[in-house]
């Protein structure tokens, strides 16, 4: 069966465009992964969006994994909630400056709870300071990323809330796929 899917691209051009959420209440941590690691960078991609129809990725080698999170200027931000990964945020350097937020998401039990706007605005905040991080980089001039209706209900309105600006929309046509997740029975997200 063929759905309908609407891609929307959004950008700040600025570090004063970014709008930082609150931080949320409790032991919250955002801590980079510093080590690439596949194992870890597969389970963060798969646990997020494993109900949201996050499959491009499923099918990649250990090693095609490994040579993407060993490019310099790769980075991976995971936020703990009590020393429980939450989700993450991955950032991919592109030339001229630019840093596109590649993946962005929480793990299903922890929607709902504040930490989405605080781990985006964390990342976001690290994409525009990422030449900091790698010196052969190019200061950032533009950061983008792009959300599509299978996300998250909340995905674009976190996306507006932080300061990114609609610059594309697309329409496509794409072959219903069943996701890999979650598990049936998981807990909710207010069951945490």
């Amino acid at each position: 069966m063929s759905i309908t899917v609407t891609t929307w691209s959004l950008e700040q051009t600025s570090p004063t465009d970014l709008l930082p959420a609150a931080a949320p209440e409790g032991d919250v941590r955002i801590v980079r992964a510093e080590v690439p690691s596949p194992e870890f960078s597969r389970f963060l991609y798969s646990a997020v969006g494993g109900d949201i129809h996050w499959l491009d990725r499923l099918s990649l080698s250990y090693e095609q994994w490994q040579e993407h999170l060993a490019r310099p200027g790769v980075e991976t931000w995971v936020a703990y909630d009590r020393g429980t990964p939450a989700g993450y945020v991955e950032l991919d350097p592109q030339d001229d400056g630019v840093v596109e937020i590649v993946y962005f998401g929480l793990i299903p039990a922890f929607r709902g709870r504040r930490i989405g706007g605080h781990l985006l605005s964390y990342g976001t905040a690290r994409a525009w300071d990422l030449a900091d991080r790698w010196p052969d980089r190019e200061p950032t001039k533009r950061v983008w990323l792009h959300t599509c209706s299978l996300d998250g209900d909340h995905a674009m309105t976190n996306y507006e809330r932080r300061g990114f600006k609609l610059f594309d929309t697309k329409l496509s046509q794409e072959q219903e796929q069943r996701t890999p997740g979650p598990w049936p029975g998981g807990i909710s997200p207010s069951g945490v």
